[in-house]
């Protein structure tokens, strides 16, 4: 299916959709499972961080095929739980929301876009580079059990107007 453009709509997740994307996020971070025990979020987790921010959500084919979180603080954005469902990766859904997010949050005053990535993972950092993002510092990893140690790589862009 990789090139085909799909049909989708992205829309603001509800408190109603924490189920099914709690369910979209654990299975999209499944990928991660040689460095770090058990799942990646929880339900509650995930409405709790609706609580404090907003997760963009695109539809297709009947359900999720994609997420992103994104969490504002005055002229500071950050972006979080970028899930794409393993059967719609490597169709430009990523791109489409975290571009989505971007202007949500530039439209809200924001100057600067955060993120972290895993430092085991080569290829996300190759990914947000393709799309701006520059490594700004190295972060612990303290959330989880780890398998093998790693630490996070903080990325950032600037959002111009």
């Amino acid at each position: 299916m990789r090139g085909k453009e799909i049909a989708a709509t992205v829309r603001l997740a509800g408190h109603r959709d924490a189920a099914s994307l709690t369910r979209l996020i654990n299975r999209a971070y499944e990928v991660e499972q040689f460095f770090v025990e058990g799942e990646r979020t929880s339900q509650e987790e995930v409405a709790a961080m609706q609580e404090c921010g907003r997760f963009f959500v695109l539809d297709c084919e009947g359900g999720h095929a994609a997420a992103v979180y994104v969490r504002t603080d005055g002229e500071q954005a950050q972006l979080q739980m970028l899930s794409v469902s393993p059967e719609h990766q490597g169709q430009g859904l990523g791109t489409r929301l975290v571009a989505v997010a971007e202007a949500f949050c530039r439209a809200l005053g924001c100057r600067a876009m955060g993120l972290q990535i895993v430092n085991l993972r080569d290829e996300l950092g190759t990914w947000y580079r393709r799309l701006g993002y520059q490594e700004t510092q190295a972060v612990p990893y303290v959330d989880r059990q780890l398998k093998r140690p790693c630490h996070f790589i903080q990325m950032s862009k600037a959002l111009a107007s």
